[in-house]
C-alpha cells in the first residue's frame, strides 16, 4: 500500500518538481520552510492544482495519469485547511450533516464513532461562531471524516491556534492517529507536531524532495538540510517497564537501553514515543558516574555533521540500533577525537516522554 505522487509544475520564482512515494497507511509529515512547496503538492494531490502530465495513485487506485485527472468533488479525500471552513449559517450538526451527505448518508453508528472520537457531542447543537478555534478546527475534522475518505488530508490544521489551544487539540490528532486505518498527510512546519504525530517524514526545499523515510532514520540523518535549530533531535519507539511512585518516574526501555522519564500514570508494557533533543546531549569517553544526570547511555559514533552555528557540530551516535544526535561544540569533538567507530557515552540531560 503505497501513495505514488509524481508533480511538475512552474510559476514566476517557483517551480515543484516531486516524484514520491510515501506509505498508504499512518501520518506522513511534509514538512518544510514557508514557500518549500508543502500545500502546492497537498493541493496538487487533491486536485486543488492542476498539474498536467501528473500522477498520482493511492493505494492502488489512480486518481490522475496521463488523460485521466479526477476533479476534487470525485476524489474520495478529506481535506483540513488552516482555518476550518466551516457554514456559518448552520449549526455543528448542520455541518456534520453536509459532510455526511456527500457520501450518501451512511450509517449512524459511523457518525457516532467520529463524534465520540472527536469529542464534539457537547458542541452540537452550537453555532459555529461559538467555537472556539480549537473546537472548530476538531468540528472540520469530523465533517471531513465523515465522508469516509480513503486519504486524510491536513494542512497545518494547528497553524492559527494558540499554544493552549494546540495542546487541547494534540491528543485527538493522536488518537486519530492510532484508530484511523486511512493514511493522513499532513503539512507542518513545527517540529514538536511532526515529533508527535509522524511515522513517515518527507522534507521539501525549494519545491524538491530532499529526504524522505521513517521519522526516526530521517530525524537522525546528519546530510539533510533541516534546518531544525534548537529542535533538532531523535524521536525514539521505546515501552515502559517499570515505575517509581516515589520520585513519580518510569522508565522505559528501547534497543539502546533504557531512559527515566517523568511518570505520566501509562501502565507497564505501554508503548511510547520519547524525544530526546541534540542539544540535551553531551557525550563523554567513559561512563561518568556522580551526577545530576539520570540517563546514560553507550553508543558508537557515526558521523559529525554541521549545525547552524559554525561554532558547534552534530554528532551522530548508534546505539544499538538506535539512532541519537548530539550537538557540541566543535573545540570538544576536538579534544574527545570524535571520528566514526569511536565509542562514547551519552549523557542525556532531558528525555520527554510525547505519546
Amino acid at each position: 500500500m503505497t501513495i505514488e505522487a509524481r508533480f511538475s509544475l512552474s510559476w514566476p520564482g517557483f517551480s515543484l518538481e516531486v516524484d514520491l512515494q510515501c506509505p498508504g497507511k499512518g501520518v506522513t509529515a511534509l514538512f518544510g520552510r514557508s514557500g518549500s512547496g508543502k500545500t502546492t503538492l497537498l493541493r496538487a494531490i487533491a486536485g486543488l492544482e492542476r498539474v498536467e502530465g501528473g500522477r498520482l495513485v493511492v493505494n492502488g487506485e489512480v486518481w490522475q495519469e496521463q488523460q485521466l485527472f479526477l476533479p476534487t468533488h470525485r476524489r474520495p479525500l478529506g481535506y483540513v485547511f488552516q482555518e476550518a471552513s466551516l457554514f456559518p449559517h448552520l449549526s455543528v450538526r448542520g455541518n456534520l450533516e453536509y459532510g455526511r451527505r456527500r457520501v450518501g448518508g451512511g450509517d449512524a453508528s459511523h457518525f457516532e464513532a467520529i463524534i465520540a472520537l472527536l469529542g464534539i457531542e457537547p458542541l452540537l447543537e452550537r453555532g459555529t461562531e461559538r467555537l472556539s478555534g480549537g473546537e472548530r478546527q476538531r468540528v472540520a475534522m469530523a465533517r471531513a471524516l465523515l465522508t469516509r475518505p480513503r486519504i486524510l488530508l491536513m494542512d497545518e490544521p494547528l497553524a492559527a491556534l494558540d499554544q493552549e489551544r494546540k495542546n487541547e487539540i494534540l491528543p485527538y490528532l493522536e488518537q486519530l492517529h492510532a484508530e484511523l486505518s486511512i493514511p493522513m498527510l499532513y503539512v507542518s512546519h513545527s517540529p514538536d507536531e511532526v515529533a508527535r504525530l509522524a511515522d513517515h517524514l518527507v522534507v521539501l526545499e525549494a519545491g524538491r524532495v530532499v529526504g524522505a523515510g521513517a521519522l526516526t532514520e530521517m530525524l537522525a540523518r546528519l546530510d539533510l538540510p533541516i534546518r531544525l535549530g534548537e529542535e533538532a533531535g531523535v524521536v525514539l519507539e521505546a515501552r515502559v517497564v517499570q515505575r517509581d511512585p516515589q520520585w513519580h518516574l518510569a522508565q522505559v526501555a528501547f534497543s539502546g537501553g533504557t531512559l527515566w522519564v517523568r511518570d505520566k500514570g501509562l501502565p507497564v508494557g505501554h508503548a511510547v514515543r520519547v524525544r530526546i533533543l541534540a542539544r540535551d546531549v553531551s557525550l563523554a569517553l567513559r561512563c561518568v558516574t556522580g551526577t545530576s544526570i539520570i540517563n546514560t547511555v553507550s553508543g558508537v559514533v557515526t558521523g559529525l555533521g554541521e549545525d547552524t552555528h559554525p561554532a558547534h557540530c552534530l554528532v551522530g551516535l548508534d546505539a544499538n540500533g538506535t539512532p541519537l544526535v548530539a550537538r557540541i561544540t566543535r573545540r570538544s569533538a576536538a579534544a574527545l577525537k570524535l571520528e566514526p567507530h569511536r565509542r562514547v557515552w551519552a549523557q542525556i540531560k532531558g528525555v520527554a516522554l510525547i505519546t
